[in-house]
């Protein structure tokens, strides 16, 4: 009898390196001050989230950092405002991506990939990765956003997994980790930014993918069958 074990990933800030990738795109419209319009964004971002889950992750972008360019007395005009949805699928990968993941494909497990943002941006930014994604839920998909729990539940439906053959990993404690834990589900912590986290919420935690596809066969305990 064989059984299927599903890892699970956060794209943007755990397989894409979205601080580079963001911080290029707002230097482009706001030069110095990019530093602080990105810090004040993700201020305003959740909020947006959570009053229009039924926007387009592009729209949310835009709306997120008109609120932070206000805050922050920058003025950008509607192409500016568009900037990080325009640049989003070109947002370079980190340089682990792709080695942690083939290497859990050719272990036998199946990769998916449970994302804030719109199908079609993630489907731009999957054609620089070196392997095939199983299954992929969006925001887009479902009209919700994360922490809100129904990623995790369209993913359960989806592939028919559980608590026991399904890993999340992802670097977000508030998007990822808790929502995670709120469903019953076991998260790696993907710490690339060395911030503190709950321990009670995490099975591992790591400061990048190199060791990935080892701490997973030691928390399944055994490679796929």
């Amino acid at each position: 009898m064989t059984t299927t074990k599903w890892l699970t990933f956060d794209c943007y800030g755990t397989l894409v390196d979205w601080r580079s990738g963001m911080t290029a795109a707002l230097h482009s419209v706001a030069g110095t001050d990019a530093d602080r319009l990105l810090t004040e964004y993700h201020r305003h971002e959740p909020n947006v989230q959570a009053e229009h889950p039924e926007w387009a992750y592009r729209a949310v972008l835009a709306e997120g950092l008109r609120r932070a360019a206000e805050r922050c007395e920058i003025e950008l005009d509607e192409e500016q405002l568009d900037v990080l949805g325009r640049t989003l699928p070109t947002w370079p990968m980190f340089p682990d991506t792709n080695e942690a993941l083939k290497a859990l494909e050719a272990r036998g497990y199946r990769l998916g990939i449970l994302s804030n943002v719109d199908r079609e941006m993630l489907l731009l930014t999957l054609e620089s990765f070196e392997v095939g994604i199983d299954e992929i839920v969006t925001s887009s998909d479902i009209g919700s956003y994360k922490p809100a729990a129904p990623h995790f539940e369209t993913f359960r439906d989806r592939t028919g997994t559980d608590c026991t053959t399904w890993i999340h990993v992802a670097c977000s404690l508030f998007h990822d980790v808790e929502a995670a834990d709120s469903v019953g589900i076991r998260s790696i912590y993907i710490n690339r930014e060395n911030t503190d986290y709950p321990a009670e919420l995490v099975a591992a935690v790591m400061p990048d993918l190199k060791r990935l596809p080892e701490v997973v066969e030691e928390l399944f305990g055994q490679k796929p069958s």
